[in-house]
């Protein structure tokens, strides 16, 4: 059975919280399945429209964050709801988070979606919105520890780390078709729910290999709390790959990288091309543009489609459901175990992007569509 495993001792270390990780994965007919959530504590009698409804997301560190803050306040607005859009400082600090959040339930927030900035870290402010009658609904990152949660809505992480393995075994082969291949591991930051599902995701694929012989990690560095990026912020994992070209492969070749997203991709190419060595396969996610144009180049090899819009759509379908007083629909009531309980989840399908499919996967999203062209 696949599912959601309690947090690790060495990435609580790292972090300085309870990571909330996937394990051996989730049962593929629970995630298959719809229907309501059971008996999830929330609010059954609905509300009027034009309620408010608060939307507390992280600090604007990718592409992703910055279109989802404004498809929230478009979407709420056409579906007759007051929305209440808010960042975390540039800093990401969780403290204007949890002020936000706070600030919300006091303006009377039926709903609060929370993209959260550490999900190990709003507990107390979790609490204080279901006291006040309000439906919390975990956005993107699963917040950890709280009974408080009622809902999660996401793109599929585990498999989203699967794809990732994968996209970087098969592009390896595809330059080097036999091996052994050599590569190096980065996961996203420690405070990030979601860094820890991403890379058991993609261990998944990749442990089998490497415990074969036919993958080295040329650095022995595969532990997550070796190859995590605080922050998730580019200029740290360019200084790692930095150190990591200068003390492994100064004549050894490097086959592949596994990134947990296009920021840090872009930031490991940047350090490869400075280094004057050839650009080894790179996986990521968040079909960034200057990513959609990397690969169209043929430097990053791959990317994850997760669909922002649909992911906001459906959140936004989920607050219309609660309106109305019903249940929302959701498709997984197993896998993600927050460490106090097993939140409802609606997940969505990832889409594995190469420079193969790169014009079929975009075809119908009018900003990514016209770099695809060549």
């Amino acid at each position: 059975m696949r599912r959601i495993a309690k947090p690790t001792a060495a990435l609580a270390a790292v972090a300085m919280i309870a990571l909330a990780g996937c394990g051996s994965g989730r049962d593929d007919s629970s995630a298959s399945g719809t229907g309501s959530s059971g008996d999830s504590g929330a609010a059954a009698e609905g509300f009027e429209q034009g309620s408010l409804i608060g939307v507390a997301l992280p600090a604007k560190t990718s592409e992703n964050w910055v279109l989802a803050g404004d498809l929230f306040s478009q979407g709420l607005q056409e579906a007759g709801f007051e929305g209440d859009v808010q960042y975390a400082a540039a800093s990401g600090t969780v403290a204007d988070q949890q002020g936000q959040i706070s600030s919300m339930v006091t303006k009377g927030a039926k709903v609060i979606v929370i993209g959260a900035a550490d999900g190990g870290q709003l507990t107390t402010q979790v609490e204080q919105a279901k006291a006040a009658g309000a439906t919390v609904i975990a956005y993107d990152r699963l917040i950890l520890n709280t009974e408080g949660v009622d809902y999660y809505v996401a793109y599929d992480n585990f498999n989203v780390g699967e794809l990732q393995g994968q996209a970087l075994l098969e592009g390896m082969k595809a330059q080097k078709p036999e091996g052994p291949w050599t590569i190096e591991l980065f996961s996203g930051s420690p405070d990030d729910a979601n860094s820890q599902v991403f890379f058991d995701g993609a261990m998944s694929v990749l442990q089998p290999a490497i415990d074969a012989g036919d993958v080295v990690v040329g650095s022995g560095q595969t532990e997550i709390e070796q190859t995590a990026t605080q922050g998730w912020k580019p200029e740290n994992a360019q200084s790692r790959m930095d150190s990591l070209l200068t003390s492994t492969y100064g004549d050894k070749e490097l086959d592949g990288v596994l990134s947990p997203n296009d920021t840090l991709a872009r930031a490991i190419i940047t350090s490869v091309k400075g280094a004057g060595k050839p650009i080894p396969v790179v996986t990521g996610q968040d079909s960034e543009v200057e990513s959609v144009k990397s690969i169209v180049a043929g430097e990053q090899y791959s990317t994850i489609n997760k669909d922002t819009r649909a992911l906001v759509e459906q959140t936004v379908s989920m607050v219309t459901a609660l309106s109305t007083g019903e249940e929302p629909e959701v498709n997984d009531t197993e896998s993600y175990d927050n460490g106090v309980k097993t939140v409802p989840a609606y997940l969505l399908p990832p889409l594995i992007v190469t420079k193969d499919n790169v014009v079929e996967a975009y075809a119908n999203d009018p900003n990514l569509a016209p770099l695809t062209k060549g």
